[in-house]
């Protein structure tokens, strides 16, 4: 726990979530208050909450991507997240969606990640579904170990599926030419082709070989950020609407803890 709370401590980005304390005695860590909860409660609309549109998710996917990249740019040892998923991604009052639980997190030493990229562990961590596959096989952990997660949770902000056999069911469909089909039904208005450039890439960072995956400062998140601007342009009431909250930005804040607890 010490070492969680050593790196959270250390760890200032507007897509990270900010430590206020911990318990040692209780084996629990307290996070600033994150009104919207989960990007998985939100995505799977637990509590009959409203819809994030499509635009808002575009936005959260490039703000992960920036906090990812910040973690993997981190001085001077690089910080591999290790369990990156919806669960993990925190929301506040405005849908600003936030980085949480590193507790899992390693450091790399620089010269493994600029050279090889990777580094040998004793034992894997992380989700089901998540875990790159080489670490899973092999206990070579790299930066972009994270990259894999990325995809899968990417694939699930525009379906909002479970992550089992996803990366599977969307090349299928776009090989079938029903892509469309995959996307999150609640949402009417998709931009089907911008979606499709949006699963393609998350379809790159979930290749099983992690020297096919893409770099995420030079491709993903310039790709995620030019998503995000389109996004903007086709919802100009947007920065407004974040700014007072929104109608939906506070509908079911009760039904998220006043702090988030992490039990080690």
């Amino acid at each position: 726990m010490m070492m969680q709370v050593e790196v959270l401590s250390c760890i200032r980005h507007p897509n990270m979530v900010l430590l206020l304390g911990a318990c040692p005695e209780y084996g629990c860590l307290v996070y600033e208050y994150m009104a919207n909860g989960s990007l998985d409660d939100r995505l799977f609309r637990r509590g009959n909450t409203p819809v994030i549109p499509w635009q808002h998710r575009f936005r959260i996917a490039a703000e992960i991507g920036t906090g990812l990249l910040f973690l993997h740019q981190t001085k001077p040892e690089p910080l591999v997240h290790r369990d990156l998923k919806p669960g993990n991604i925190l929301l506040d009052r405005n849908y600003v969606s936030k980085i949480s639980d590193v507790g899992l997190a390693r450091l790399v030493p620089p010269s493994v990640a600029n050279a090889v990229t990777q580094y040998r562990m004793t034992s894997t961590a992380g989700t089901f579904c998540y875990i790159d596959p080489e670490y899973q096989q092999t206990g070579m952990l790299g930066i972009k170990s994270d990259i894999y997660s990325l995809g899968v949770l990417l694939l699930q902000i525009i379906t909002a599926k479970p992550p089992m056999g996803l990366t599977h069911l969307v090349e299928r469909a776009i090989e079938r030419g029903n892509f469309a089909e995959t996307l999150d039904p609640a949402i009417p208005d998709w931009p089907v082709e911008h979606a499709l450039a949006f699963a393609k890439l998350a379809l790159k960072c979930a290749e099983l070989r992690r020297k096919d995956r893409p770099d995420l400062g030079t491709v993903v998140l310039p790709e995620l950020n030019r998503l995000r601007a389109l996004a903007e342009d086709a919802m100009p009431s947007m920065a407004q609407s974040s700014s007072s909250g929104g109608s939906s930005g506070s509908s079911h804040s009760s039904s998220t803890s006043q702090v988030r607890r992490c039990t080690l």
